[in-house]
Order: structure tokens, then C-alpha cells, then sequence
């Protein structure tokens, strides 16, 4: 018979788990941060997309008005006259729609923000802005895209002002492009994290 006594004990055994240690409860902190930390940073969150979403519209503005006033201006008689080639006409087109719509779009951001009303729902704000300045943008780059061969082709024979207000145009709608690609990226982000409650 073996003797209780006589046996080796375990090496392999785990020692008791210690004992929670006293709750702080005055100084409580979740993993997250707290609830109040979370909903605060959340709304500086919101707060620097709505005034970035505003001021690359508000750029978006002032591109396509500056293209639009340079193009309708680019008028220098016989040949030099922007109205004479279809390229031209579509840059100047364009340019006018991302005037009337980063106007509007402008205007709704200011207007919500010193009143504190929503003029448009929000969820139908939201889908508005990401279809809106996807379209736009897309019409930018294609009226710069189709009016670039074109004043290179020019250049090459003769340097001039007409030449070079057309490029100033062109560079002008590409510059309004990337303002509204950057103010859909964010528009889509709100998207995307919007509540539907």
C-alpha cells in the first residue's frame, strides 16, 4: 500500500488566483475611454468633417468660378476665340455646373450652420452630397481631359495669350476636381457611418 505521506507533490501546479484587487471607484476608466470621452470625441469628429467638407466646397467654388471667368473671357478675335472649338464649350459648361452646384452646396452648409436647421433631411443630404460631388468631379476632369490635347497641340505652334488662358482654365477646372474628389471621399465616409435610426 502507499502512504499518503510518501507522495511527491505536483510540479505542474497552478497557484490560487489572487484575489481582485479593491475597485477604485471614484477614478473608474472603461478600455474605451468612458462613454462622455467617446461621445466628445466623436462630435470634434464630426465637427472637423462638416467645416473640411464646407471649406473644399468653398474651393471647389472659387476654382470653377475662376475657370468659368477665364474661359467666357478667352475671346481674341479670328482663331483665338474659345467658342470656335467644341472642347473649349465643354470646359466652359462645365465649369458653369460646378459654379451653380458648389454654390448651392455652399450656401445649404452656411445657411444649416447659422441657423442650426437642416434645410434637406440628413440621410438624404448625405446620399445628395456623394452622388452630387462624384458627378461633378467626374465632369471636371473629363472637360479638362478633353481640352488638354488640344491647347498642347496649339502650344506647339504658337505661345500665346489665347494658349495660355485656356491652360489657365484647364488647370483652374483641375484644381475645382481634386477639391470636390476630396470633399466626395469625406461625403461617402459620412455615408457610410451614418445611423439610419
Amino acid at each position: 500500500m502507499t502512504n499518503p505521506d510518501d507522495s511527491k507533490p505536483e510540479e505542474n501546479a497552478t497557484p490560487p488566483p489572487a484575489p481582485p484587487a479593491a475597485a477604485d471607484l471614484e477614478n473608474q476608466r472603461e478600455a474605451g475611454g468612458g462613454g462622455v470621452a467617446n461621445i466628445l470625441r466623436r462630435w470634434h469628429r464630426e465637427d472637423f468633417l462638416k467645416r473640411g467638407s464646407q471649406a473644399l466646397r468653398v474651393f471647389g467654388f472659387v476654382f470653377s468660378v475662376l475657370a468659368f471667368v477665364i474661359m467666357a473671357s478667352n475671346q481674341h478675335g479670328d482663331w483665338k476665340d474659345f467658342d470656335k472649338y467644341e472642347e473649349y464649350r465643354y470646359v466652359l459648361a462645365i465649369a458653369i455646373l460646378s459654379t451653380l452646384y458648389t454654390g448651392l452646396q455652399s450656401w445649404k452648409q452656411f445657411q444649416e450652420q447659422s441657423t442650426g436647421r437642416e434645410i434637406v433631411p440628413r440621410q438624404n443630404a448625405a446620399i445628395i452630397d456623394f452622388f452630387g460631388d462624384q458627378i461633378v468631379a467626374y465632369l471636371l476632369i473629363s472637360a479638362a481631359s478633353s481640352a488638354v490635347p488640344l491647347t498642347n497641340r496649339m502650344r506647339e505652334g504658337s505661345d500665346n495669350i489665347f494658349t495660355d488662358s485656356s491652360a489657365s482654365a484647364i488647370s483652374m477646372e483641375f484644381f475645382a476636381f481634386f477639391s470636390l474628389g476630396l470633399s466626395a471621399l469625406i461625403s461617402g465616409y459620412k455615408l457610410s457611418n451614418q445611423t439610419y435610426i
